[in-house]
């Protein structure tokens, strides 16, 4: 089989890197694990992480460099395969979401209260409620952060070690892919939110933007995991049966 033929099975391989010291027989085995990874990504109605792509591709595949190369492709179309987290997804390419507008359901819109407990959260995870309340300067209801739970944006990740061991939240991958983000890194930063009005433009001496965890997902030293209870106390867990 000629190298022509190999290259036109796998559009989305760089020319200049499509040789990586690749045969074409090895070229077509990593295209049809392309198209696999392609098929497992597309039929999902959630992003798919690396790991649930692996197990169902055949063993000694580079799932990251087969998806890296699919979104060097999908950039340039109609639709965009995207990194949330961990995991994968394909999206309408930002510049055409006004095409689907129409026919998008209005979602309703959040309360002043609870975009600003989404960015406490966001910027400052893990937090407590009392923590929330103390950055925010007023209290915070129940309801708000309710609302944000029901998002699935805000998750409570576990318990603080401080007395009364109170819940920490944080956010969730659904939160980064509603908002295009690839991890809670790529947050905007002091200058990008002066430059979108977001922030005035005279701050005061010392401030500075809290850091988010490299990992959202670990809890930090002062966490500790929830516990059975704890999820049943939540209302996370069926209550276990208890004997008459």
């Amino acid at each position: 089989m000629s190298e022509t033929r190999g290259a036109a099975i796998l559009p989305f391989a760089h020319t200049e890197d499509a040789g990586r010291a690749k045969n074409p027989v090895e070229r077509l085995h990593f295209a049809e694990a392309a198209r696999m990874a392609e098929a497992i990504v597309f039929a999902s109605a959630e992003p798919v992480s690396e790991s649930q792509i692996a197990a169902r591709l055949p063993e000694g595949i580079d799932v990251a460099e087969i998806m890296e190369d699919l979104r060097e492709f999908y950039s340039r179309r109609g639709v965009n395969l995207i990194k949330v987290g961990d995991a994968w997804a394909f999206r309408t390419a930002g510049d055409l979401a006004f095409l689907m507008s129409r026919n998008s359901v209005q979602q309703k819109k959040l309360s002043r209260a609870a975009l600003e407990v989404l960015a406490i959260v966001a910027y400052h995870q893990p937090v407590t409620r009392a923590e929330i309340e103390e950055i925010r300067g007023v209290e915070t209801s129940k309801g708000t952060l309710d609302t944000l739970l029901e998002t699935e944006w805000v998750r409570m990740r576990g318990r603080r070690k401080t007395p009364g061991r109170p819940v920490t939240y944080g956010t969730t991958d659904r939160f980064l892919d509603h908002f295009g983000l690839e991890e809670i890194r790529d947050l905007p930063g002091l200058d990008e939110l002066k430059g979108a009005g977001l922030l005035s433009i005279r701050m005061p001496a010392g401030f500075a933007m809290p850091q988010p965890p490299a990992d959202p997902d670990a809890l930090t030293e002062d966490e500790d995991p929830f516990t059975d209870v704890d999820l049943e106390e939540l209302g996370l867990l069926t209550p276990r049966a208890t004997d008459d």
